[in-house]
Order: C-alpha cells, then structure tokens, then sequence
C-alpha cells in the first residue's frame, strides 16, 4: 500500500518544473536586479540573450526584441547595469532566468529606482491631484525665476519675455541646479518668494542634461516646497522627454524652460491687435450709435407736432368734444328705447293684472280656507265664502247651489 501512494505521489519532470515556473513567477513577478553583463548575445531574430553576475552568482537574462529597442545606451560585455523584470523558468533546459523589460545603466537604475518610490510616495498623499492645481494669471506683471543666474535656460526666457510681454516684470532668485545643495537651495528660494509676495506666478527649472543632472527637481524637499507654494508655479526642467517629480507636483508643467515662458504671458503683438480692433469695433459701434439718435432727433425736430403743437392740442380738444357729443346722443337713444320698452311691460302687466279684470264687473270667490272656488263642487249649502269685488270685499254664506245643467 505504501508503495502505491509513493508511485501516486511521484512527478514528471515536466510537472516539477512547471510548479517551480508558478512558484517563481508569483513571488518575483516584478523585481530589479543589478549586476555585469556577461555572455552577450544579440541574436538575429533581435532578442538579447546575457546573464548577470557579480562576485557570488549568476543568473541567465533574456530581453526580446520588443522591450530593447527602447534602450538608449549601447550596452557590452562587462558594464555594470540594473535590470527590471520578471523571474521564469525556461521549461527544456530547465533553468531559472529573468525576463527583462527595462534596462538602465547602474548608476542610472539606482535612480530611477528611487524616483519611482518618492513619485509613490507622494502620489499616495495626494500631491499630484488635479484639483489642487492653481491656475495661471492671464496678465502677470511680476515673475519669479528660480534658476541659474548663468544658464542657457534663464537667456532663453528674458529673450521671450521682452519679445511677448515687455511689461512684466522678472524677478530671480539664482540658485544652483545641480550638484550637491541645489535641492535645498531651490526649496528655499520658493519659499522665500512666498514669503515676499510680490510675484503673481513662479517657474522653477532649467535646461537639459543627465538624469544625474537634473536629479535636483527630483528630490522630496522640492517637492514639497512647490506643494506648500500659495503661488501658482511652473515646472521647465530639461527638454520635453525629461520628467522629473516637479513636474508632477507643480501646477503647470512646461516641456522646456522657453515653452515654460510663452506659457506665463500673453502674446503681447497679438494682445494689441486684439485691443485694437475692440477699440474699432467699439469707436464704430458708439459712432453708429451717435448717428441713430441724431436721425431721431432729427426727425422729431420735423415732426408736425414739435411745430404745432398748439393747433395739434385744439384739434385733440375737438375730437374730445365730438366724443363727448355721440357718447350723450347714443345715451338719450338708448334710454329712449328702453323707457318705450318699459310703457309697453307695463301696459302688458296691466292687462293681466286681475284687479283691471275686477273694475269690469268680475269677482273672485274663496272659501273660508282662502281657497279661490271655481266650482260649485267645492262648496256646500251653509259654508261661508269671501268675495273680493275691485272696491272690497264680501263675506256671506250659501243658502243654496244651482249647478249648470
């Protein structure tokens, strides 16, 4: 029985090394490795095939044709680089190896590896969020600069400032923008422009160079220092692929430090063009303006009624007193035919009226209940009746009833 659950239990070699891939691809999915390059080959298919040691181990590497041809250094047999990748196994000859997608010269790797954990960093608190962002002034009149005093970067800038915008005023604090200290030099000087408030909006940068080189706008105490600004600042640090951490903090960012200042002004020969055709458009319209009341006036100065106005008074009394004239003879018609229309109710009313029928010799007979009697069959012999004639009234009693044969 043992046996059977030892032979159950067996793997294939396949199977083996399928489980040691899983397990390596899980917990080394993404990882960088720095050692030397050795055993370089680049294939025909465009795949480079190396390993990396250092003075204990060393591993087999892989970078296909796809991820290399972003690398921009040539890389050769002993350099010293850092690799990003991924671990796997290569199933047929059994090997472990590390799939490649970024390479960096060392020193460059190590940098660029704590440039992704200070942009973590500071993403995660929130610092690149767009709604903190501040938004450009259209007409600032004091700028502040923050870089070299002697740089191609702050010629550059003066140059495009009195070419578009003459009437801003340049106020720079010079720094240094590479080497040690520049970080905290740079911090500083922004918050020292905040401190003044003199400047509607600040650029902070300078021109191109290496990764070493700019690694200044790199650091956290920038970073945070653009953070803390009330001022809204622009960050115009090296050429347009360059990015650096100011870039992401700041509130504009600029591909190079002369985009940087076409950004912060106004185009100033296009600004008067546009003042002046608002002043044209606006000296036409009020002339145009100017013209339709003069034509009013004008025409009211020839107007019938501004030259007799007396005569257009009287004859408006006139027209009064014709209305006035057909409202009193329409009035006396209409009562006319009303009191006609009256006579005719009333002697109507006076016909029908019974007491008219009474002075012609009637009577009206009632019973003793008030009752009007209108045949001998509502009456009997010793009842009282009530007579009414047109000059009074009787009462009596029947002593006898002749009905109509």
């Amino acid at each position: 029985m043992a046996q059977v659950l030892e032979q159950n239990a067996t793997l294939t070699v396949s199977q083996i090394t399928g489980q040691i891939q899983n397990s390596l691809e899980q917990d080394f999915a993404s990882i960088w490795v720095r050692g030397e390059i050795s055993n370089l080959t680049k294939h025909s298919s465009g795949h480079w095939y190396f390993s990396l040691k250092d003075s204990g181990a060393q591993m087999g590497a892989v970078m296909f044709r796809g991820q290399n041809q972003t690398v921009r250094f040539e890389i050769t047999h002993g350099m010293e680089v850092t690799a990003h990748g991924r671990i796997s196994v290569y199933p047929p000859q059994g090997r472990y190896q590390l799939i490649v997608d970024q390479l960096l010269p060392a020193g460059q790797g190590d940098l660029h590896l704590a440039f992704e954990a200070l942009k973590k960093k500071l993403s995660a608190e929130g610092l690149f969020d767009a709604g903190l962002k501040k938004p450009l002034p259209k007409y600032p009149m004091r700028i502040g600069l923050v870089t070299s005093p002697t740089g191609a970067a702050i010629r550059d800038m003066i140059n495009i400032f009195k070419r578009r915008f003459p009437l801003a005023e340049l106020q720079l604090l010079p720094v240094k923008v590479q080497g040690e200290g520049a970080a905290t030099e740079i911090a500083e000087a922004i918050a020292t422009f905040n401190q003044l408030q003199e400047c509607q909006v600040l650029i902070i940068g300078r021109g191109g160079g290496s990764l070493e080189d700019l690694w200044a706008f790199n650091e956290e105490v920038v970073a945070r220092a653009i953070a803390d600004s009330i001022i809204p600042v622009v960050s115009a640090v090296g050429h347009e692929t360059d990015t650096t951490i100011s870039d992401f903090v700041a509130d504009h960012r600029a591909p190079t430090p002369s985009a940087a200042a076409e950004q912060v002004v106004p185009d100033g020969i296009m600004l008067m063009t546009t003042l002046t055709n608002h002043s044209k458009h606006l000296i036409e319209g009020m002339g145009n303006r100017i013209q339709k009341q003069e034509n009013l006036l004008n025409s009211l100065e020839r107007s019938y009624a501004l030259k007799r106005p007396v005569i257009m008074v009287d004859q408006l009394m006139q027209h009064l007193d014709h209305l006035q004239d057909r409202s009193l003879r329409a009035s006396k018609e209409r009562i006319d035919r009303l009191m006609g229309k009256l006579d005719a109710m009333a002697q109507q009313i006076d016909v029908l009226n019974p007491l008219s029928i009474l002075k012609r010799g009637y009577s009206v007979v009632s019973s003793a209940a008030g009752n009007i009697v209108r045949s001998v069959s509502e009456i009997k012999v010793k009842d009282s009746i009530h007579i009414r004639l047109s000059d009074g009234e009787v009462e009596t009693s029947i002593t006898a009833i002749k009905p109509k044969e």
